[in-house]
Formats: C-alpha cells, structure tokens, sequence
C-alpha cells in the first residue's frame, strides 16, 4: 500500500491522458459556475461571489424564468456582446472564440459573457479591419497583453506597427497602444489598420497632449474617448476608481501612485478639490462605449509599485470602488475586465487574485505581472513572470507582459519578443496547473519527440524553433541519438529508448531512422549564434560543413558517430573531434 495519497484532482489537461501523472491539482472544472479553472483555496482566503452580470441589468429588463435569458423592452437593438449573450444569441464573434477555444462550445461562451466573468473585446469599427475576435475569462485559456507606444523621446509610427507585429509573431493576444509622443492619433490608427488582435488604450494620455492636467474638463474626456471609439478601439483603460477619499491612505506609501493615469487624476482632484471626473461621468462614459462595444479595463490608479506598497488600504479601497463600477457599467450593458497590481509580494498574489474575484463578481482580471521582488532591473521580465504565473493560477484571465526595460526605458523589438515569450510560459504554465483540456498536448508531443531523440520533431513543437535549433547546432550539428549536454555515453534518454521494457522513444509517429546533418543555419538561427558570441563568426559559417566532415556523413547514409552504425568507442572519438 502507497505511504502518500493525492489531493483531490481536477481535469487532466492531456486529450489522450498516456501520462503517468495523475493530472491536475487544481479545482475540477465548473465552466458555468464561479470557479470556472481554478486552483484550490488557501485557508483563509476570500470565497467567490455569489452576483453575476445577471444581478446587475439595465432597467427594464427582466430574466425569463423558462428560457434563463433575458428579455428586454419592446424595441431594444442589442450592440454589445453582453447585451447578445442575455438575450441568448450566440454571435459570430463568440463562434469563433469557440473555434479558437476547442474546450468550450458557442453556448458555453456565450453563458459566460452573460454572467460577465467574460469578455470578447471586439469594436464594431475594428471587426471591419483585420480583428480575429478572441476571449478573455478565466474558462478560456490564459491571455498575454503587449505594450508599446511611442514617447516623446522614441520611436514612431513605423517603428509601433513594426513592434505590434513582433507581439503578434510571439503571441501577443492583445496589444495596448500607450503612446504619450509622436503623432498619437496616427500611430493609434496605424496599429489599428494592421492590427489582427484587440487593441487597448489610455485615453488620458492623448486628452492631456499639449496640455496642463489641471486644464482637463468633462468636455474633453468624453470627447477625446469618443473618438478613439470610432477609431476602433477595442478595450480602453478608465482610472475612474481613483477617489478622492483614497488619497490620504497614499500619504505614507513608499512609492506614491505609480500609475500614469492615477498620478495624474489625484493631482487633478488635488488642484480642483473635486471628485475624480472619470468617475462622475462613469454613465456618460458606459454610454460611449456601448455604442462602440468597447470593453473597459478598469484601471487600477492605486496599484502598488513596489512590494512595501502591496495590498494596502490604498490599493484594497479603489479595489472595492472598481467593483461598484462594474456593477454599473454592467447595467449599462457594457463588457467589463478589472486591472489589477503590480508590486505583489508572492505570498500574497492569491489573495489579491481572490479578493477581486469577490469583490468584482467575477469580472475577468487582468494583472500586470506582478513582480515579486523589485531589485532585479533588467530582469523584471523573470521576476514579473514568476508572480503572473501564480496570478493566472489563482484566478488572472489576462497578464500584462513586462520586459526587461521596465522601470528602465521603452522597450525595444527584442525586448517586446523577450517580454512576450516570458508570459506564455507564464499562461502556459496555469493553464497546463489549472486542467484546462488539452492545454498539455503540445507538451506531450514534443515530450514523446525527445524521448525519440526526434530531433526536428523536437524544434518543430518547441515554441521558438529557431532559438532551440541554433542552440543545438552551436556544439554539434548532427542530429543522432544523443546531445551535447551528455554526449554518447551518458544520454539517459537514448539508455532509456534502448530497454525494451520501457515505451519510451518508441512511439512509431515519432521515429526516425537515418541521423543527418543539419540544414545550414537560416539567417535567424546565424543572428542568434552571432549575438550569443560563442562562436567565431567564421565558425558559425561554417559549422554545418565542419561537423558533416568530421562525422564523415555522406549523402543518403548514416553519419558515423550513430551508435547503432559503427562501435560505440568509434561514435564516441568521432564525438569528442567534433
């Protein structure tokens, strides 16, 4: 009998489950529910909401006992997807949220932008672009936000659309355009016409263009966000819970307000002694954007930005004044997601996670990070990474990527790739921990590939096959059964193929039989080898030619240093000449 027994267990996250893992250690899934894919509650920490979108209707509306959907009064013309989702249709947009989403059905994508604890960012005006319509909720798989902009000091347009790009090709689900320089309008509608993922913005940032904050009116807020609407935007940050009672509880913090939009929002109602106006023209403002569909993004203008700062009063009060606006905004009938900190100490980002999964009924949240410790500049990707994991576990829908400029500068290409590929390990990672079906496949093929020592197989599943490739090639440029990093005689997994009691390496849609020499590098696999500078430059020209010699392959026959073609004494001195 076993000395150890498992916790409950959620859904296996494996379609074929051949694992020998149990599965995940998560919440069994209530798609439907409060929990959707979740992680199990620490002792102690907040418990789900018992509201929903469904408590908070516009007036007039009343829930049909029967069907479960709403019906409106006489006339109504739904526009949002929320306002669809109530009334029970099922749109193309969220058919297609399904496509994209194989673990969740039309209905079900549709019942939870009802319930609210989804949304599907999709302007009116950009759906008539190149916008493939996607989901943020904790029932779909986890999302990844990029930043960029242009500032005063850099970039431009051109060099905008060129990064929007870059997110995408390293997924990047949405992109946010936080430009504070250059031609803004410009930019945004550049991004806007490339763009085939949800665009978010700011609209502060371009209100306040040439201009003192203290100067900014009603007038000019709601029309400066009126005309991003018609430009296309899909989601747009509102730091409407910033309030003036709040300010005294930033008196003493570290740090102060961190946010752009929240520092620039107190020092209006400072100036003027007067309530934030984004929260007092929160209805006119609920009715811009139904006109559009454009989602908020609750902005978080409190959130700590740094770890002595983390879940104070400061940031806990505009926490419950952001779910009281998406109470309203709801009976609005407009698409809600909260933002949320920050600078978070890692023990305490599930109770962050689940105080805002109560406080907000359950509207998607979407965190930047957060970092958990603050003396890494230059590696607050890492840092920010390890606490957006555990936020997309403990109940994030969407993490905001950080890159190795943060605090430093504006990112650069590179660093919007490095930011990226931080985060979808991030998402990956909850999504593989919360059971969320299928989420592991790829991760199981690519594992019975290297169990093969299927070196192609290998790259062709890896998310950067470019980086995995070069990698490989900069110590030896033959694939065979085995490596550089244990050569011949240590390579456990070719040991391990070799017993005949094992399935190890011996699946047949991942064999192989004649090792080879690798193709010559492509131009980004040399950039990479050439900016690692392990190698001369010359060697990397010709590294592929160097090894085929000196393993003496030929065309259409087995490169000497393969074990199981000559002596393993003769594979492992051709080995060591390489």
């Amino acid at each position: 009998m076993a000395a150890y027994s498992y916790p409950p267990l959620g859904r296996n996250p494996s379609s074929a489950r051949e694992s020998t893992t149990p599965g995940s250690f998560a919440n069994p899934p209530d798609v439907g529910g409060p929990r959707a894919f979740s992680s199990p509650d620490t002792a102690g920490m907040p418990p789900p909401s018992s509201k929903t979108a469904w408590d908070f209707m516009p007036a007039g509306w009343r829930r049909d006992e029967a069907t479960g959907f709403a019906v409106a009064p006489d006339g109504f013309e739904p526009v949002t997807q929320l306002e669809h989702a109530r009334l029970g249709h099922v749109t193309a947009e969220m058919a297609r949220v399904a496509e994209r989403e194989p673990h969740l059905s039309p209905a079900q994508v549709r019942d939870e932008v009802a319930a609210g604890r989804m949304v599907i960012p999709a302007n009116r005006v950009h759906l008539g672009y190149r916008l493939d319509p996607m989901a943020i909720g904790r029932a779909s798989l986890t999302k990844v936000n990029a930043n960029m902009g242009a500032s005063p000091i850099s970039s431009g347009t051109d060099e905008e659309v060129e990064k929007l790009r870059w997110a995408e090709r390293w997924g990047g689900d949405t992109v946010m355009d936080l430009s504070t320089g250059g031609d803004i309008d410009a930019c945004r509608e550049a991004i806007l016409q490339a763009s085939t993922v949800p665009i978010g913005t700011v609209p502060i940032y371009s209100m306040i263009i040439g201009k003192r904050i203290e100067d900014l009116d009603g007038e000019a807020i709601l029309a400066g966000i009126e005309h991003q609407a018609k430009q296309g935007v899909d989601y747009m940050t509102v730091h409407a819970g910033v309030l003036q009672e709040h300010l005294p509880f930033v008196e003493k913090r570290l740090i102060g307000i961190v946010s752009r939009g929240g520092s620039l929002l107190a020092k209006w109602m400072i100036e003027h002694g007067k309530q934030n106006p984004m929260y007092t023209l929160w209805g006119e403002i609920c009715q811009i954007l139904r006109r559009y569909d454009v989602t908020f993004s609750i902005g978080d203008g409190l959130r700590p930005g740094g770890l002595a700062d983390a879940t104070d009063a400061a940031q806990l009060a505009e926490l419950e004044a952001l779910g009281e606006l998406t109470e309203a905004a709801w009976q609005h009938g407009v698409q809600v997601m909260v933002e949320g900190p920050g600078h978070v100490p890692f023990d305490q980002v599930e109770y962050n996670m689940k105080l805002q999964r109560r406080l907000c009924h359950g509207a998607p949240f979407y965190v930047l990070g957060p970092l958990v410790t603050d003396i890494f500049p230059g590696y607050d990707h890492i840092t920010s990474c390890i606490g957006a994991t555990a936020a997309a576990y403990h109940g994030a829908s969407m993490l905001c990527y950080v890159t190795p400029k943060e605090h430093l500068g504006l990112p650069k290409k590179d660093d919007v790739k490095q930011g990226c590929v931080a985060y979808k390990i991030a998402a990956h990672a909850a999504d593989v921990a919360l059971g969320i079906p299928g989420a592991r496949d790829r991760d199981d093929a690519l594992t019975k590939a290297r169990a093969a020592l299927n070196w192609d197989k290998h790259f062709e599943l890896s998310f950067d096959p470019d980086l995995a490739r070069a990698y490989h090639d900069e110590d030896l440029d033959v694939d065979t059964d085995f490596c550089a990093m244990c050569g011949h005689d240590w390579c456990s997994v070719r040991i391990s193929k070799e017993i005949t009691q094992f399935v190890s390496g011996k699946d047949q849609d991942y064999a192989w039989d004649l090792p080879r020499v690798s193709k010559a590098l492509s131009p980004e696999q040399q950039a990479i080898l050439e900016q690692r500078g392990v190698l001369a430059s010359e060697e990397i020209h010709r590294l592929a030619g160097k090894t085929k010699r000196a393993m003496g392959a030929t065309a259409g026959e087995k490169a000497d240093c393969h074990s199981d073609y000559v002596e393993p004494e003769t594979a492992r001195k051709l080995q060591d000449r390489a």
